[in-house]
C-alpha cells in the first residue's frame, strides 16, 4: 500500500538493530540478582536432587548384578569355590564363558538372594523419591525466583515509560509500545518459568553423569563423550540460524499488533472512507510476514531435536557395543554396563533437552531484547535534585526568548517573548502548524525550550519539579481521554485528594453536565468504556471540562475544548469558564474567533512567531492577521446561513 494511507498502516518503530544474542541472554539474567539467596538454596535443591537421580543406575545395577549372580550360582556344584567353578568351565573349552563370568560375584550352588535384592530395589526407590522431592523444591523457588524477576521487569517498564518524553510516544505506533509492555513481557516469563529450572538441572545432570561414567568405566566414558563435540556444532549452527528470526518475529508481532490496535480504534473511519479492503490486506500482508518469520524461526530450531535424537542413538550404539565387548572379557559386569547404558542415555537427554528448549530461549531472549530497547531509550531532562517553587503560586507566566524545534534542521518557534499576569485570559489564534499547542505543551514541559527560559511567578519553570508544575495547571483538550470506570470516577480524576460525590456534582454542574448525566439510567454512577460509549463527543468532553473544574488549577489550559459542542453549550460552557477563570491565568487556544472576543490578550501566532497581540476590538481595527482570520471566518459563517 503506498502513500500516507500505507506509511501510517505500516507504522515505524524502535531501531531495528538486533542485539548480540550473549549479551541480551547475560542482561536478562542478571535481573535476578535479588533473588539470589532463593537461587543458591534452589542450587542445593537441584544439585542434592541430580546427584540422588545419578546414584540410582547405579544402585539398580547392583540389583542386576545380585540376580544375575543368583542365576549363576545355582547352576554351578555346590561345594565349590569362585575359582573352582571358573578353572572347570575353561577345563571343558568354556573359557569365553569363563571370562564373561569371572566379572560376577557368584556363589556356586546358591541361588538368588531375593532378601538383599529388596533391599538394594527399596534402597533404589528410596533415592529416587528423594530425588523427586527436591527437585519439585527446586521447581517451586524457581517460580518463585521468575515471577518476583519479572515482576520487577514490569515494575521497571513501566517507572520507564513515564519517564520517556512525548517525542518517544510521538514518534512510535501505541500499540507497539504496548506490544512490548505485554506480549513480550509475557513471553520473557513464559521462557524463564519453562527452561530456567529445567536448564540448570540439565547441565548439572550432564557433569553428574559424566563423573559417574567416569567411575564405571574411563573407557566406555571416552566413547559416550565422542559424540559431544558433534551435538555442539549441531547446537551452536543452528541456534544463530534461528536467533535472527524470532527477532523478526517479535518485531512482526509488535507491528501487526499496532495496525490492529489502530484499525480498531478508527474503525468508523476506515468503514466510512472505504478503506476496510485496504486494512485487510495490510493486515494480510503482516500477517504473512509473521507467519514466515514464526515458520522459519520454528523450523529452524524444530530440526535441531530430531538432530539430537540422532546423536543421542548413536552414542547408545557405540556404548552398547564397546560395553558388551567389556562384558565378554570380563573387565565389567552385566549391571555396570546396564548402568552405563543409563547413564549414556541420562547423559544425552540433557543434551536433547537443552537443543528442544533453544528455540523457547531463543524467543524469550528476542522478547528481552524489545524489553531493554524500551528500557534503553533516551529519558526526559531528570527534575533538578533540588526543585524550586514560587513562594506563592499567582500563574504570572513570562516567555523571554524562547526557542524550540522538533526537527534540529527545521525552527518552529524563534525567540518568543510574552508576559501574562495572574488572572488574566490570553486566547491563541493563527492558522493549523502556526505553534499554538507547541506553545502549551512547553508551558507544561512535556518538551522542553531549545533556547530562552519560561517562569512561573519568577521561576524557571526548569528548575522545578513537573509534578509540581502540572499540579497547578489544569488542562482540557480537543482529543478527550476517559477511562474504563463511572463518570463519578472520570471526573475525579481532576483531583489530587479525595473528593465527595457533592464536590464532583458541583463540578459537573459547573460545566453544566449535570443535567444529561441524570438522564443515564445509573446517573454518576454509569460505568463508561475508554471510548466513552454511551455518551456523545459533546458530553465526553463536558465530563473532561468538569474534571479541569474539580482541579482547582492557577492556571488554566483549553486546547478547542469547545469544538465539539454545540453553539447552545458552547455558551454556557463560556460562561461557566468565565466564573472558573476568576482570579485564574487561562490560555485559551481556538480557531472559532467568536469563542475568545473577551480575552484580556488575543496572541495571533504565524510560523512560530507572534505576529500581533492586544484585545478584540484593537486588532480588528488594526487590520492586520487577526482582523483577515476574523473576516474570513464571518464570511463563512454568512455563505453557510445563505
Amino acid at each position: 500500500m503506498a502513500g500516507p494511507m500505507g506509511r501510517m498502516m505500516a507504522g515505524g518503530g524502535p531501531d531495528q538493530r538486533s542485539m548480540d544474542f550473549k549479551v541480551s541472554s547475560r542482561r536478562l539474567l542478571a535481573q535476578f540478582k535479588p533473588e539470589r539467596a532463593t537461587l543458591y538454596v534452589m542450587l542445593v535443591a537441584v544439585v542434592l536432587s541430580v546427584g540422588l537421580s545419578v546414584v540410582g543406575p547405579k544402585i539398580l545395577g547392583r540389583a542386576t548384578d545380585l540376580v544375575f549372580a543368583g542365576i549363576v550360582g545355582r547352576q554351578m556344584p555346590a561345594g565349590a569355590t569362585k575359582t573352582q567353578a571358573l578353572d572347570s568351565l575353561r577345563a571343558h573349552g568354556h573359557g569365553a564363558v569363563a571370562d564373561m563370568l569371572s566379572g560376577t560375584d557368584f556363589t556356586p550352588g546358591q541361588g538368588i538372594d531375593f532378601d538383599a535384592v529388596g533391599r538394594v530395589l527399596l534402597f533404589a526407590l528410596g533415592t529416587f523419591l528423594l530425588a523427586g522431592l527436591l527437585m519439585a523444591v527446586a521447581t517451586r523457588l524457581v517460580n518463585k525466583a521468575v515471577n518476583k524477576t519479572v515482576f520487577r521487569m514490569r515494575e521497571d517498564l513501566q517507572a520507564k515509560l513515564s519517564r520517556l518524553p512525548l517525542s518517544y510516544f510521538d514518534k512510535r505506533q501505541r500499540g507497539e509500545v504496548l506490544s512490548r509492555a505485554t506480549n513480550d513481557m509475557d513471553n520473557i516469563q513464559q521462557t524463564l518459568q519453562q527452561s530456567m529450572g529445567q536448564l540448570v538441572n540439565s547441565l548439572l545432570t550432564i557433569v553428574g553423569v559424566l563423573a559417574m561414567m567416569f567411575w564405571v568405566s574411563p573407557l566406555l566414558a571416552l566413547v559416550a563423550l565422542v559424540t559431544v563435540p558433534l551435538s555442539f556444532v549441531v547446537a551452536t549452527r543452528i541456534g544463530k540460524r534461528s536467533q535472527p528470526h524470532f527477532v523478526q518475529q517479535w518485531r512482526t508481532t509488535g507491528k501487526l499488533n499496532a495496525h490492529i490496535e489502530e484499525m480498531y480504534t478508527g474503525h468508523t473511519l476506515v468503514k466510512v472512507f472505504g478503506r476496510a479492503d485496504e486494512s485487510a490486506a495490510q493486515f494480510a500482508e503482516q500477517n504473512e510476514k509473521l507467519y514466515e518469520a514464526g515458520f522459519r524461526a520454528q523450523f529452524n530450531s524444530g530440526i535441531m531435536q530430531p538432530l539430537m535424537m540422532f546423536v543421542s542413538n548413536l552414542n547408545y550404539v557405540l556404548v552398547a557395543v564397546v560395553g558388551g565387548l567389556r562384558v565378554a572379557s570380563g573387565s565389567l559386569s552385566i549391571g555396570d554396563v546396564q548402568a552405563f547404558i543409563q547413564y549414556s542415555r541420562q547423559f544425552s537427554m540433557p543434551l536433547t533437552q537443552v537443543a528442544s528448549m533453544a528455540n523457547l530461549v531463543q524467543s524469550g531472549v528476542a522478547s528481552a531484547e524489545r524489553v531493554f530497547e524500551v528500557l534503553d531509550a533516551d529519558e526526559q531532562e531528570a527534575d533538578p535534585a533540588e526543585s524550586a517553587r514560587p513562594e506563592e503560586l499567582r500563574g504570572r507566566v513570562a516567555l523571554e526568548h524562547v526557542s524550540f524545534r522538533y526537527d534540529p534542521e527545521k525552527p518552529l518557534i524563534e525567540d518568543l517573548s510574552l508576559k501574562v499576569e495572574p488572572g488574566h485570559t490570553v486566547a491563541i489564534v493563527g492558522p493549523t502548524g502556526a505553534g499554538k499547542t507547541t506553545l502549551v505543551n512547553l508551558l507544561m514541559r512535556f518538551y522542553d525550550v531549545t533556547g530562552g527560559r519560561i517562569t512561573l511567578d519568577g521561576v524557571d519553570v526548569k528548575s522545578m519539579s513537573r509534578d509540581e508544575l502540572r499540579a497547578g495547571i489544569g488542562m482540557v483538550l480537543q482529543d478527550t481521554w476517559l477511562f474504563g470506570g463511572s463518570i463519578a470516577e472520570n471526573i475525579a480524576y481532576g483531583a489530587s485528594r479525595d473528593v465527595t460525590r457533592g464536590e464532583i456534582e458541583e463540578a459537573a454542574r459547573a460545566a453544566h453536565a449535570d443535567r444529561f448525566i441524570r438522564t443515564l439510567p445509573d446517573g454518576y454512577d454509569t460505568v463508561i468504556d475508554d471510548e466513552g460509549t454511551g455518551v456523545s463527543a459533546g458530553e465526553k468532553q463536558l465530563i473532561t471540562i468538569a474534571r479541569a473544574f474539580l482541579s482547582d488549577p492557577v492556571i488554566l489550559v483549553l486546547d478547542e475544548a469547545t469544538s465539539s459542542v454545540d453553539t447552545r453549550t458552547e455558551v454556557l460552557i463560556q460562561k461557566a469558564m468565565a466564573k472558573l477563570a476568576h482570579g485564574r491565568t487561562s490560555f485559551v487556544i481556538a480557531h472559532r474567533l467568536s469563542t475568545i472576543r473577551d480575552a484580556d490578550t488575543i496572541l495571533v501566532m504565524e510560523n512560530g512567531a507572534i505576529v500581533e497581540q492586544g484585545a478584540h476590538t484593537e486588532l480588528l481595527e488594526s487590520g492586520g492577521a487577526y482582523a483577515r482570520l476574523y473576516q474570513a471566518q464571518f464570511a463563512q459563517a454568512v455563505a453557510e446561513v445563505d
